[in-house]
């Protein structure tokens, strides 16, 4: 089995190990992922107050590439492990279905380049993928070393599930608590999973940039209290969230004089670590901060990075 990979631009960048994690364990799952060729950015970044048209064409390129890449009648899966870039392609397909004008300006813009989009493409994430066709199941026997003891906040942020919820719950997602439960982590009841880390749009973003202090509050008001209730880490679903309350913790404790040091990963690296990957393979060693108690009844040292 294999889908279509969209990886967007932070997975280039400063999120490099959610993609290697990503491929990882999609690997060790024998499930194959084809990055998909001439991808350009989905336009989720400041470009939809500029022009909504013009944002909805660049993620609708993307999808038409997609169908281009797989001919036939059936649907083509794109993973796409960015929230940003999840919502942004969701939203395109919603926009280019319902018609009217802005479709209308989309499809002119892709038939001149050559390009057709046929609504065969469908944006999928690659939690969804894990947990509803791989499936719970085969992801518990394939955890030879499972983090038992692990206290997991799982943070979705505000963009995977809202507003299209097309796999889990818009108020109160599950899935990764599920997941990561498979996987032999303890997941803590957390009620700001979903709350805004305070990225925006994308990492270093406008509210980063414009509004520093209202950043560092929110993404410090996540920290504070999945630490409060006893988190050994933070699981992610988004390179930006990832970012954003890993890279500012010394800032915050700075700000709020209190340190708020938090282990955040990408959940695929949690996951891997169930599945016995090496830390490597796996983008721990791009980590500015890794540690993670003994697993519970494993053998070996506890997984530190400092």
């Amino acid at each position: 089995m294999s889908y279509t990979y969209y990886p967007g631009c932070s997975a280039k960048g400063t999120g490099r190990s959610y993609e290697e994690s990503l491929r990882a364990v999609f690997g060790a799952l024998g499930t194959g992922l084809d990055e998909l060729e001439d991808w350009n950015c989905c336009g989720a970044s400041g470009y939809p107050a500029v022009d909504a048209a013009k944002a909805v064409a660049l993620s609708a390129r993307n999808l038409a590439l997609a169908e281009g890449a797989r001919p036939g009648p059936g649907p083509v899966d794109v993973i796409a492990p960015c929230a940003g870039c999840y919502r942004a392609l969701l939203k395109t397909e919603r926009a280019l279905a319902d018609g009217g004008a802005v479709a209308a300006r989309v499809g002119g813009a892709l038939g001149a380049a050559g390009l057709r989009y046929e609504g065969r493409a469908r944006a999928r994430h690659p939690l969804d993928v894990l947990v509803n066709d791989i499936g719970l199941d085969r992801i518990a026997e394939a955890a030879v070393r499972p983090l038992g003891g692990l206290r997991v906040a799982c943070y979705y942020g505000c963009l995977l599930v809202r507003p299209y919820a097309t796999f889990d719950d818009r108020r109160a997602p599950t899935s990764m608590e599920r997941l990561l439960e498979a996987a032999g982590a303890e997941p803590i009841d957390w009620p700001l999973r979903t709350r805004c880390c305070g990225g925006s749009c994308y990492c270093g973003g406008p509210l980063i940039g414009a509004l520093p202090e209202a950043t560092l509050r929110l993404s410090y008001r996540l920290l504070k209290d999945a630490k409060r209730r006893g988190a050994d880490a933070i699981a992610t679903v988004c390179p930006l969230c990832q970012f954003n309350l890993e890279a500012f913790q010394g800032q915050m404790a700075r700000r709020f004089d209190e340190p708020v040091d938090l282990t955040v990963g990408f959940f695929t690296q949690l996951l891997g670590t169930a599945l016995g990957l090496n830390e490597r393979a796996l983008g721990v060693h791009r980590m500015l901060r890794w540690q993670l108690p003994e697993p519970t009844g494993a053998e070996g040292g506890a997984h530190v990075r400092a």
